[in-house]
């Protein structure tokens, strides 16, 4: 592929979202518009509360940890072919995870008490999405569906726990479990209120960028992903791959329950159910599973995810604005996806053969 087609090919990659994104916001102005609003005063509201100052801006980045960790749990598996959406559940059981193992370790120094929390939270969910892998590889489940499920089962699984074993009798309104205390909290980075989640969410998207793009191991990955049947053939471990990268993906959701768990509410209660794992989810397709655009694409998330109580001070929009509009983003999103192709500019040209008309056969 010569430099113009490869220009082509990442022209469409990066145009058909933008364009999906900017149809999304005409779509989202005319649903303002008829409930009596000024769309380009409610466009100002959510980037100004979004990014209009430092104290804005660390209010988006607390928001976007747990972004860039969930739609890992997407991004990852769908190099296999996989289209997992259990990044909500992943995230609960993590924290879930993370929570028992740091109030069965409380005593020890705060170092170690996060460090162990985070391996719960990390062995939890990469376990969780696991399980969705090897009833795909191995019994034929359809893992969009499986995944879905055990969202549910997850949330089931928190109230369970929380209103039972687990209940601080303490909590009467809201059935929580025993909170951490304070010293093994996870911190905010100097000088901020964003806590060292966002670090975890860096990080892991960095790691995973290079696992899947610059090893080997990506490079088999990707190639099960494009065609399975070849993969075989070509002698490649299909099921113990599913396997590695369905945990690998789990993990990464686990891990934001766990932030969510240490740095923000300090135990776990039904708050845990904050829809990070379905956001996380569009930041996946929007990003077309690149780790290092879901940073971005996080970023803006988290922006739009913090300007849902704003617009119900300023305008009187109900606090689930936000998500409608998560929804309508969603949705073009997955029209777009449908137009890769189909335009003739993004295509490849052929190289044109010219034929001699005074060449001879022989």
């Amino acid at each position: 592929m010569n430099m113009r087609d490869r220009w082509r090919s990442t022209s469409e990659n990066f145009l058909l979202p933008i364009g999906a994104l900017l149809a999304s916001l005409v779509i989202f102005g005319i649903f303002c518009a008829v409930q009596g609003k000024n769309p380009i005063a409610i466009y100002g509201t959510i980037y100004s509360s979004a990014f209009g100052n430092s104290f804005s801006w660390q209010g988006t980045l607390i928001r976007s940890a747990p972004l860039m960790l969930t739609c890992l749990c997407t991004a990852l598996p769908a190099m296999l072919g996989l289209t997992v959406i259990g990044n909500e559940g992943a995230l609960i059981v993590g924290g879930l995870g993370a929570i028992s193992i740091g109030l069965s370790l409380a005593s020890l120094p705060s170092l170690m008490v996060q460090i162990a929390m985070a391996m719960g939270g990390i062995i939890a969910g990469g376990l969780w999405i696991m399980f969705v892998g090897a009833i795909k590889y191995y019994r034929g489940v359809n893992e969009t569906i499986s995944s879905l499920l055990m969202n549910y089962i997850a949330i089931a699984v928190l109230n369970t726990l929380v209103e039972g074993p687990m209940r601080d009798p303490s909590t009467l309104n809201k059935p929580s479990s025993f909170p951490l205390s304070a010293v093994n909290m996870l911190q905010s980075i100097p000088n901020t209120r964003v806590h060292y989640g966002l670090i975890y969410g860096l990080v892991a998207c960095a790691i995973a960028y290079f696992l899947i793009h610059r090893t080997t191991f990506g490079f088999s990955v990707r190639t099960v992903g494009g065609n399975i049947r070849a993969a075989k053939i070509a002698g490649l471990p299909v099921g113990k791959l599913t396997l590695i990268v369905s945990f690998l993906g789990g993990s990464c959701a686990g891990l934001a329950g766990m932030v969510e768990v240490a740095a923000i509410h300090g135990s776990a209660n039904a708050s845990l159910i904050s829809g990070y794992g379905y956001s996380g989810i569009l930041v996946a397709f929007i990003a077309r599973q690149n780790p290092l655009v879901a940073v971005l694409v996080a970023v803006l998330m988290g922006g739009i995810l913090a300007s849902g109580s704003a617009l119900q001070r300023s305008f009187g929009l109900p606090d689930a604005t936000v998500l409608l509009f998560q929804g309508i983003v969603f949705l073009a999103i997955l029209f777009s996806e449908s137009l890769y192709g189909r335009f003739d500019f993004f295509k490849d040209r052929e190289p044109e053969v010219k034929i001699d008309a005074s060449a001879t056969v022989v």
